[in-house]
């Protein structure tokens, strides 16, 4: 399913790039976080957002363990096989990133580059939208890869 939906998705997202980090922000040059840039590429693909997003804390699902986002994920995306801390095999891939041992997993990014130089694009606090080295820090706190469907679901 990669191909061109995939291509699609990175260069949208690439196009994002610079736009100021805004926790629960998804406007395209005025601020996002890593989910606002995730429905930003979704509405260039589709039109429309699959789901209304509730409002979220910096600490959302930590307190209880849950894990919405990947929840989510699972019921709008196409999961993709392969063990936590699998590398990206196409450009255009959603990664799911759990950020600190025993948290949840709340931190999203579309792969760019695959290979020696892999690379993502992501919403980052202080520092806004960029694409940076998919390192293997980066790589190890993967813990599900998605293909954007070919319609939505």
């Amino acid at each position: 399913m990669s191909g061109e939906i995939g291509e699609r998705a990175l260069a949208e997202a690439r196009r994002w790039i610079g736009t100021p980090y805004l926790h629960q922000g998804a406007s395209f040059g005025a601020g996002a976080d890593c989910l606002g840039l995730l429905r930003g590429v979704w509405r260039a693909l589709y039109g429309a957002e699959p789901a209304p997003v509730p409002p979220y804390s910096a600490d959302w699902s930590e307190p209880g363990h849950d894990e919405a986002l990947w929840r989510a994920a699972c019921e709008h995306l196409i999961a993709l096989p392969g063990p936590q801390g699998h590398a990206p095999e196409a450009p255009g891939e959603v990664l799911l990133f759990r950020m600190r041992a025993g948290g949840v997993a709340k931190h999203l990014g579309i792969a760019g580059a695959v290979g020696a130089r892999a690379s993502f694009v992501h919403a980052y606090s202080g520092h806004g939208v960029v694409e940076s080295p998919l390192s293997r820090p980066w790589q190890r706190r993967i813990v599900a890869r998605f293909w954007f469907p070919k319609e939505p679901r």
